[in-house]
């Protein structure tokens, strides 16, 4: 079939939204039509390069819409059904699934080269060559075809445009609080950055029952939103909050530290490790270059003030158990998920959507492809 896709065609460039061929599901497949995708910082680090892929590629690892076809073999899904992708493909046999890991699953690593788990080709292509998919998703098209591992169906009363948020950065923002760093009600919490990962962040913290939520996050326009999402407090650099969590814990500092910014650089380790005191918990959920090799941080703090340091990849949980949590939150009116969204685009706007990603006009921008 043909249909309308956004591709990056060389690294820096802009994404071209143009129609690619895009051929049927094989065995183990499913056809999905896409009602919205997220816009989100790790698609622009494929553009710049920060995180390679195979070029050229379509982008996009969140999204949800509605199953069109399946593959032979496929029997827990069908034509009509609602949907959220998921962008880590889980095989249930490799030690991380088999210990309840499915975040960490072998076959994830593959995501990265964006051709077929089934076969090992290229569903995408335009004009003879072959188009990789970011995550193994592309969901910026409006049709995508992807592995039944990386399909899951959501109750019908789910509204899909939201519901593509939790297919990556809700999840890993609220579950970076209650799982990876594992907030407890009466904490005093610190969320380095509030983009989609940290206006999650803040959510989870809320939900746990966290005393104070103090988020950071130098672009002004941006503090109303976390205040909104269930931060007590937003002030602008980490020196700020070095202050206000010092006065509001009694001189304890924060139990736990989540750091969200638009990339993980090493230097914002030790200033976050800071934040925390005696037993404090900090988890790094943003995505740093494969280069980042360097942080620094107090290694005597590490050691006499028993502090931890743990990465968080899909909120530490698997994802067909963090997706189906998130939305039961959103259905009880507990995560907000549309006042998140600080933007709406058209596929054609795609390239403004990354206009104002960048100069960080949007908490959470989202592409929609429903009427």
């Amino acid at each position: 079939m043909r249909t309308e896709a956004a591709v990056l065609w060389e690294t820096g460039a802009e994404w071209k939204v143009q129609e690619v061929d895009l051929g049927a599901p094989v065995a183990g497949e499913v056809l999905v039509e896409l009602s919205a995708s997220g816009i989100c910082h790790t698609d622009d680090h494929m553009v710049t390069g920060a995180l390679p892929q195979p070029l050229p590629a379509i982008g996009g690892h969140e999204g949800a819409g509605r199953v069109v076809e399946v593959g032979p073999g496929v029997t827990d899904l069908a034509p009509g059904d609602p949907v959220v992708l998921i962008y880590i493909p889980a095989c249930g046999k490799c030690p991380s699934c088999a210990d309840g890991h499915q975040n960490l699953c072998d076959r994830g690593a593959g995501r990265r080269e964006g051709r077929a788990l089934a076969d090992g080709t290229l569903r995408f292509s335009s004009g003879g060559t072959g188009i990789t998919t970011m995550c193994l998703l592309g969901t910026f098209a409006r049709h995508t075809v992807v592995h039944e591992s990386q399909v899951l169906k959501v109750p019908g009363d789910v509204p899909l445009v939201p519901a593509a948020l939790v297919g990556c950065g809700v999840t890993a923002g609220i579950g970076a609080a209650l799982n990876t760093a594992s907030v407890r009600a009466g904490d005093v919490v610190v969320v380095a950055g509030v983009g989609g990962l940290g206006a999650a962040a803040i959510q989870g913290a809320a939900i746990a029952g966290a005393r104070f939520v103090v988020a950071i996050e130098p672009v002004e326009a941006k503090h109303a939103t976390a205040l909104a999402l269930g931060a007590t407090h937003v002030v602008s650099t980490f020196a700020e909050a070095q202050e206000l969590v010092r006065d509001i814990s009694w001189g304890r500092m924060a139990n736990a530290a989540i750091l969200t910014t638009d990339l993980a650089e090493g230097e914002y380790i030790a200033p976050t490790m800071e934040l925390v005191g005696k037993k404090g918990r900090v988890a790094v959920v943003a995505v740093a270059p494969p280069d980042q090799r360097n942080a620094s941080l107090s290694l005597l703090d590490l050691t006499l003030y028993e502090k931890e340091i743990k990465g968080a990849l899909y909120g530490s949980r698997s994802p067909r158990a963090a997706i189906p949590a998130a939305l039961d939150l959103h259905r009880a009116g507990k995560l907000k998920l549309e006042e998140m969204i600080t933007s709406r685009y058209r596929l054609d706007e795609i390239n403004r959507g990354f206009v104002d990603l960048r100069a960080a006009r949007n908490v959470r921008g989202v592409l929609v492809y429903e009427d």
